[in-house]
């Protein structure tokens, strides 16, 4: 199938998502906040996971001005488990332009809407054409798969000349309702045209137009260049359990997780004597101390690797001596568990180490 010939998918493409689409927040009711808040959310994360936390948000920061005015730790909070925090923090950077610069109405032209902090090209395009049925492509990985699979494209889709091409070939076609048709070509990317051996090409609308599916290519397109093996770091974990609460600290303001809360922990793998000979460095009389179950944590460059440690603490003295510059651990605040729910938003990584509740 010629990029030239794409126009016929339109028809046939449209009436499947008449028919199909799910029903979704965002969707039911295409404001451009929603639409925004949505589309951030769903980068590098499935529906299913987001619909609960698109909710809460919404509830919790119902706009634009809500958002821009939102403490950092509420937001943190609201976003826990989500991962990817740099989202949330630029999603707050750019409220608070779209309230200083354009009155708090988020600007509907894709060129606008780039300039904003963590709007790249396919968010943009979503947003303006969702939201404000503007005729641009909203090219993301799922639509990137399924025309490189109707093409039959061998390019490598991770090439920025590659997306190029394949977001002018769809800006080229998008009929008058640009909303229904972008969000057609994502839905049959992601119910559909799978990755890999997933595809379901017997209920694809379009199978008939598939150049993948007619030289038997699906399983080997769209082509990428193997990603870079991650980096494997070790960590061990603190639960500690102190008379004042939960041990807790934050993280550097740079970085991964940057500025989020944290249960202590430290490079390597520290053995019981290790750990014991660092609660007496920090001044916390041990009462009891158990090994907790391993796990391991994948973020995009970084493969954490973590063992983790229950401390039990005395009553008395648990606070470190007065700072010096030498303590192994950042600033501690002893958090009430019930503070670990409502106020402290900490990352997925460490959640495993939480003692069962119930």
């Amino acid at each position: 199938m010629k990029k030239s010939s794409l126009a016929a998918i339109t028809a046939p493409l449209l009436r499947w998502f008449a028919a199909r689409k799910r029903p979704l927040p965002w969707r039911d009711d295409p404001r451009p906040y929603y639409v925004w808040v949505s589309e951030i959310m769903l980068q590098q994360t499935r529906v299913a996971a987001v619909l609960p936390y698109f909710d809460r948000f919404i509830a919790a920061l119902p706009d634009v001005a809500a958002l821009a005015a939102a403490d950092d730790d509420r937001l943190m909070k609201l976003w826990e488990g989500l991962g990817y925090y740099s989202r949330a923090r630029n999603l707050k950077k750019a409220a608070q332009i779209v309230m200083a610069e354009y009155g708090g109405v988020l600007p509907a032209e894709a060129a606008a809407l780039r300039k904003l902090p963590g709007i790249g090209r396919y968010t943009a395009g979503a947003v303006s054409s969702i939201a404000h049925g503007r005729r641009v492509p909203a090219v993301d990985g799922n639509v990137l798969r399924v025309i490189a699979r109707l093409t039959g494209d061998g390019r490598d889709v991770m090439q920025e000349t590659t997306r190029r091409a394949i977001e002018a070939a769809v800006g080229e076609i998008i009929p008058a309702d640009a909303a229904a048709f972008n969000q057609a070509l994502m839905e049959l990317g992601a119910l559909v045209c799978l990755p890999r051996g997933a595809a379901r090409c017997e209920a694809c609308p379009l199978t008939s137009l598939c150049a993948a599916r007619r030289d038997d290519r699906v399983a080997t397109l769209p082509v990428k260049a193997p990603k870079k093996e991650r980096r494997v770091e070790a960590r061990t974990v603190l639960w500690i359990e102190g008379p004042e609460g939960i041990a807790v600290c934050r993280r550097p303001p740079r970085g991964l997780l940057a500025g989020l809360w944290e249960l202590p922990n430290l490079a390597g793998h520290l053995t019981r004597p290790e750990v014991l000979a660092l609660a007496k460095a920090m001044g916390w009389p041990v009462r009891s101390l158990g090994k907790l179950p391993a796990a391991r944590h994948v973020f995009t460059h970084i493969e954490w690797h973590l063992i983790g440690w229950r401390l039990r603490l005395k009553d008395g003295a648990v606070n470190p001596p007065a700072a010096d510059g030498a303590s192994p651990l950042p600033p501690i605040v002893w958090a009430a568990p019930g503070e670990l729910k409502t106020r402290y938003g900490i990352p997925a990584a460490f959640r495993c180490f939480f003692p069962a509740e119930g």
